[in-house]
């Protein structure tokens, strides 16, 4: 790629990356999520506005957690707000889409701009499991991305293959099938959240625990944990 597209294109990235964290510091206040008449207010009216203009809030709300992801933000948040939003079946659906998109995107990006240094400071170190990894390249990361990145935060999970130099449609193809167990459990949670808000003017944190719509999700979430500790134990010791 020519430097001046390459420099634009990264200076544009970190422009987007800096605007995007000013904006969401300077409308988002941490104290209004303990105010509970606030968020059941603020639910009716985004619920309302979806339903009033279906394809176009779908539409806007894909593009924007593609984005979010793109921009280094974290999934599990934007994952329970789809699933607050559009239920745990349809929210999962865009969620996963979305995430795919957005992960696809950034590895592209890093490999763009890293993948010659990883090559030149680090091909002699890795060489043996790069071997390794590029043999079931698509198993293995469907494996990683199940167990939940063995712990990386998101944004460093989507460029990790980097190192490996991993086949876009096989990072396409395992993160897609790897990401459906974990943000479907995490939509249903959400889903969860929005039902108890609906039928409570407010809540304590036992009607929160002992609510099965809050609890089964948790469980089954404890359970994904559970088995990727021992899938990580064993595949990426």
């Amino acid at each position: 790629m020519n430097t001046k597209l390459k420099l634009l294109l990264g200076i544009i990235y970190g422009l987007s990356l800096v605007a995007l964290f000013s904006l969401l510091f300077s409308y988002f206040d941490i104290r209004d999520l303990s105010n509970y008449s606030l968020i059941r207010e603020n639910s009716k009216t985004l619920i309302n506005f979806k339903n009033e203009n279906m394809i176009l809030f779908t539409i806007a709300f894909f593009v924007f957690s593609a984005t979010w992801v793109f921009l280094l933000g974290f999934g599990s948040p934007v994952a329970i707000i789809s699933g607050f939003i559009f239920g745990k079946w349809i929210g999962t659906l865009i969620s996963v889409l979305a995430f795919t998109l957005g992960s696809s995107l950034l590895y592209l990006m890093a490999g763009l701009y890293f993948s010659k240094f990883i090559i030149k400071n680090f091909s002699h170190r890795i060489e043996k499991y790069k071997n390794l990894f590029n043999k079931n390249e698509l198993i293995y990361f469907m494996i990683f991305r199940f167990t939940g990145g063995a712990g990386l935060p998101f944004a460093i999970q989507n460029v990790l293959p980097v190192i490996f130099d991993m086949k876009l449609k096989n990072y396409i193809y395992s993160t897609l099938a790897g990401l459906i167990p974990t943000i479907f459990i995490i939509n249903s949670l959400g889903s969860g959240i929005k039902n108890l808000i609906n039928v409570n003017n407010s809540l304590s944190y036992k009607s929160i625990i002992l609510d099965s719509e809050i609890y089964v999700p948790l469980l089954f979430f404890l359970m994904i944990l559970t088995i990727s500790f021992f899938i990580k134990n064993k595949f990426f010791k």
